[in-house]
C-alpha cells in the first residue's frame, strides 16, 4: 500500500476534497471483479485490473508500454511506473482507443501518455468501474493541428476514482475532454490545460451525486500565446444529502491577445438537503480578449413540472425529464455517435436508480 501523503483541506484547491473517502478506498478489502462491456468500436482494447494490464482480454495494435514518470501533483505523483502510451506520427488517424480500468479493492495507480504529431487525429474512451482508489495520470501533448476527443466515464460502485491530466496545445491544435460521472463512488477531476497560438481547448461534462457521495471538478485552462480559444462547461445534479463541486479557471497570460475564453458552470438540487459548490475563476493579464464566466445552482423549475403534471406526466417521469435536459448539452459535446450514446445510457439508468 502506498504511503498516503495527502495535501490539507485547507489549501484553497483542495477545501472540498473527500479525502477521507480516498483514504477509506485505498484501505477496501478485496472485492469480486466487475463485468464491464466494450462499446461496439473499432480500434485497441485495452483491460487494466488494478492498474495491470489484461493481455488475454485486450486488443493492442497502437498503444506501447513502458515505464512513465507520475505527475508534479500530489496525487498524480503516485501513478508512475509501468503505463501506456498512445502515440502517432504527423497526418497520421487511429481507431478509438477503448481503455476500461477495473478496481478489485485497494489501490492502484497508472500513469499514460498521448501524444499526438501535428495534423494527427485520434480518440480515446476511458471508463472506471469496479471498487478502491484507482489514480491515475495523463500527460497529453498535440502538435500543431492535432485533434483529440477523449472521453471518460466515472462509474465505480465503491471508493474514489482521482484523475489528474496534463495537457500541452501546440499551434491550432485541438482538445475536447467530456467526463461523466454517474457512479456511486467519490472522484476528483483535475487537470492543467496550456493552449497554444490558435489553440481550442474545451473540457466539461456532468457530475451526478447521490446518498453522501461527494464529487468535484478542478480545471485550469492556460492560455499561453495569442488567438486561443476555450470553453469549459460543467454541469452538476445533487440528491440526498450528497456534494458535488465544480472549480473552473481561465488564465491568459499578458501576451495572449485576441484569447476567447467561456465557463458554464450550472447545478441543479434535486433535495435541498445536498449541495452544489460552483466556484469560476478568470486571471486576466492581456487586454484585447473575450472571457466571460456564468454560475448558477437552482432547483427543478416548479412550473416545468406543474405543467408537466397536467399533461398526464408522473412526477418522477417530470423531475427526469427535465434534470436529462439539463445534463444534455454537457454530453452532447462528444462526437462520436456510439460513444455519445452510451454516456447518455449511463446517465439515464442514474436517473432511474435516483428518481
Amino acid at each position: 500500500m502506498t504511503l498516503l501523503d495527502l495535501p490539507s483541506t485547507r489549501a484553497e484547491a483542495w477545501r472540498w476534497a473527500d479525502l477521507g473517502a480516498l483514504s477509506a478506498a485505498a484501505a477496501l478489502a478485496p472485492v469480486a471483479r466487475d463485468q464491464h462491456e466494450w462499446l461496439d468500436l473499432p480500434g485497441d482494447r485495452l483491460l487494466f485490473i488494478d492498474g495491470v494490464l489484461d493481455r488475454d482480454a485486450s486488443t493492442v495494435a497502437r498503444v506501447t508500454f513502458g515505464d512513465l514518470p507520475g505527475a508534479d501533483h500530489p496525487l498524480g505523483k503516485h501513478a508512475q511506473g509501468r503505463g501506456w502510451t498512445l502515440r502517432l506520427d504527423a497526418d497520421a488517424a487511429a481507431d478509438p482507443v477503448q481503455v476500461v480500468h477495473v478496481a478489485t479493492g485497494r489501490e492502484n495507480h497508472l500513469p499514460a501518455a498521448i501524444v499526438l504529431a501535428d495534423d494527427a487525429v485520434a480518440q480515446v474512451v476511458e471508463t472506471f468501474v469496479g471498487a478502491g482508489w484507482a489514480n491515475r495520470a495523463t500527460r497529453i501533448t498535440l502538435g500543431r493541428a492535432a485533434r483529440l476527443q477523449r472521453s471518460v466515464r466515472l462509474g465505480q460502485e465503491a471508493g474514489f476514482v482521482s484523475l489528474r491530466d496534463d495537457a500541452a496545445l501546440g499551434a491550432g491544435a485541438s482538445l475536447v475532454n467530456v467526463t461523466l460521472g454517474a457512479g456511486a463512488g467519490g472522484s476528483r477531476v483535475d487537470a492543467q490545460v496550456t493552449v497554444g497560438a490558435g489553440g481550442y481547448a474545451e473540457v466539461g461534462g456532468a457530475l451526478l451525486t447521490a446518498g453522501e457521495q461527494r464529487q468535484e471538478c478542478a480545471v485550469r485552462i492556460r492560455h499561453a500565446a495569442p488567438n486561443g480559444q476555450s470553453h469549459q462547461l460543467w454541469r452538476a445534479v445533487a440528491a440526498d444529502r450528497s456534494q458535488a463541486s465544480l472549480a473552473a479557471a481561465v488564465e491568459v497570460a499578458r501576451h495572449a491577445q485576441m484569447t476567447d475564453g467561456e465557463q458554464s458552470l450550472r447545478g441543479l438540487l434535486l433535495h435541498r438537503t445536498a449541495t452544489v459548490n460552483l466556484k469560476p475563476e478568470l486571471e486576466i493579464f492581456a487586454d484585447d480578449v473575450k472571457c466571460a464566466h456564468g454560475a448558477t445552482v437552482g432547483e427543478l423549475d416548479a412550473r416545468a413540472l406543474f405543467y408537466m403534471g397536467t399533461r398526464g406526466i408522473a412526477k418522477p417521469r417530470a423531475q427526469a425529464l427535465l434534470t436529462r435536459a439539463f445534463v444534455a448539452d454537457a454530453v452532447a459535446r462528444i462526437g462520436n455517435e456510439t460513444v455519445r450514446a452510451a454516456f447518455e445510457a449511463e446517465a439515464d439508468a442514474w436517473l432511474e436508480r435516483v428518481l
